[in-house]
């Protein structure tokens, strides 16, 4: 089994590397905000008395960039039932639970590069962790973001047979999530629903937890980030391997 979630696993990250294509254009939305949003809304925050937007902003970026990157993963399982792969690797004597969690773990691997290239990219546009010694958990939040998401995209991606399905129905989840987390605004006197809205949103106490760890900034907690993102992800994956053991192709 260790040996499947491994191949799985370094497939995942080996199809990453040989696209700089797709690392390059990964980084032209989050690129965009910074520069049209941390500059273009930085005097309205600071005279609305928030400080620093860029400083504010960069963490909800990256949590952009791993969410993007992570739940598009699920895009490679509608490939290779398109042109055969996954048939060959389900029949395989090995059990799907591993393959589930190999391609998970890929995933989470290539979006926490990805989110480390777009924060280097913040770096040098200006931002500054109040901590350098907490840039380590930060990317472990990372992956744990990643995890979350890429087992989600896979989970979805499941129920899914054409490229044009996952896409709609991304674009019903993946958006309002992003919007509804908090990336772009504090989440302070915000209104009763939106306050709802807010709290069922994973990528929220991502976002959370990026900030609490990069500009010393937390609306939830530290540890309540850490403990939803965990039961989250433990769930998705339980949920995500139990329907990728019945998947047909």
């Amino acid at each position: 089994m260790l040996r499947t979630i491994w191949v799985m696993w370094l497939r995942e990250v080996k199809k990453f590397s040989r696209s700089r294509s797709r690392i390059v254009g990964a980084l032209g939305q989050p690129l965009l905000f910074l520069l049209a949003l941390g500059y273009g809304l930085g005097s309205v925050f600071r005279a609305a008395g928030q400080g620093n937007y860029l400083q504010f902003l960069v963490p909800g970026i990256v949590g952009m960039s791993i969410i993007f990157t992570s739940i598009f993963n699920g895009m490679q399982i509608i490939w290779d039932r398109q042109f055969g792969f996954l048939k060959e690797t389900l029949v395989a004597p090995v059990p799907r639970i591993a393959i589930m969690l190999g391609r998970t773990l890929g995933g989470a691997t290539v979006a926490t590069v990805q989110g480390c290239i777009v924060f280097a990219l913040t770096l040098a546009l200006g931002f500054h962790p109040y901590c350098w010694t907490f840039i380590v958990p930060a990317i472990l939040m990372m992956f744990l973001m990643a995890s979350l998401f890429s087992a989600f995209g896979l989970t979805v991606a499941t129920f899914v047979r054409d490229m044009q399905g996952f896409q709609l129905v991304m674009n019903f989840l993946v958006m309002p999530m992003f919007f509804l987390s908090g990336a772009l605004f504090p989440l302070t006197n915000i209104p009763p629903l939106l306050r709802v809205l807010v709290t069922v949103d994973p990528l929220s106490y991502g976002v959370d937890g990026m900030r609490t760890l990069l500009i010393d900034t937390s609306h939830f907690g530290l540890a309540v980030d850490v403990t939803i993102l965990i039961a989250i992800t433990t769930l998705l994956l339980a949920i995500g391997s139990f329907v990728f053991s019945r998947l047909q192709v």
